[in-house]
């Protein structure tokens, strides 16, 4: 059951990432860039996870998945607080 779970949030993230990149690239709003950029992230995020706990169990990636989640809400952040100025 957890693992189907995993699976989904992975897929759900891809499918966000790519739905704003074609929205940005329509588009050119900047904001679109920041935020499918940190969907980006958030995908990779969703799929070390997946590896984390489905696939390699034995590997702690656990460092790996925390920096990517932090850089793709921090990628979100700069855009954010770019975007005000």
């Amino acid at each position: 059951m957890a693992e189907s779970v995993y699976s989904l949030c992975a897929l759900t993230s891809v499918l966000c990432a790519v739905l704003l990149v074609q929205s940005w690239s329509r588009t050119r709003a900047r904001i679109l860039l920041w935020s499918a950029l940190c969907f980006v992230g958030l995908a990779v995020n969703n799929l070390l996870l997946l590896l984390d706990l489905v696939f390699v169990p034995d590997v702690d990636l656990s460092r790996a998945r925390a920096l990517t989640a932090t850089g793709s809400l921090l990628v979100l952040l700069v855009g954010l607080i770019w975007e005000r100025r």
